[in-house]
């Protein structure tokens, strides 16, 4: 399956990486996500609940990312499971390209096989799950990163969150994608 999209953002470019890098934000973003930690440099292990129409799992896995083009782009590799349920794996490349001072273009394309129950629902169905939840990440992440990006009314500067961890809210957000109700 491959899945393609992009979203403008309303900070600059580095403002959206230093989100993008933020496991606290991106947890609030991703709905179902249980836990994001880290377990080595830019490998994590990620936990979350997940749906696709009566197909319901707790699903594990693993992350790395890897061809890190600081602030431009970088490729995620993601493999998790939901035991008898199912699993997903694959990558996913997001590029973040400044179209104008307060506004960055976010696109990615994933490529992902799922395996078990979640093969059997039917790709309508997973695709109709996967634009659903995507959506609502992007929904709450531009929100929450346009606030951040705001200037402060005292002093006109602009916060910026430091970078933490890697790009894996694109995988989050993927596997809720994937597998959330729609």
């Amino acid at each position: 399956m491959e899945l393609k999209g992009e979203r403008l953002l309303g900070a600059d470019r580095a403002a959206a990486w230093a989100a993008l890098n933020d496991t606290a934000m991106l947890g609030n973003c991703i709905p179902g996500c249980e836990s994001i930690a880290a377990i080595g440099e830019n490998q994590f292990e990620i936990a979350m609940m997940a749906a696709v129409g009566p197909v319901k799992a707790r699903f594990k896995g693993k992350m790395a990312l890897v061809d890190i083009d600081e602030p431009n782009a970088y490729t995620m590799k993601f493999d998790a499971s939901g035991g008898p349920t199912g699993f997903a794996r694959g990558e996913v490349r997001v590029t973040l390209v400044e179209e104008a001072p307060r506004q960055t273009r976010l696109t990615y394309v994933a490529d992902a096989q799922i395996g078990g129950k979640l093969a059997q629902v039917g790709s309508r169905l997973i695709d109709a799950a996967a634009g659903a939840t995507a959506d609502k990440f992007f929904e709450a992440f531009g929100a929450q990163l346009a606030a951040r990006a705001a200037p402060t009314a005292e002093t006109g500067a602009t916060p910026v969150a430091p970078a933490k961890i890697g790009f894996f809210s694109l995988l989050l957000a993927f596997l809720r994608r994937l597998f959330a109700r729609g």
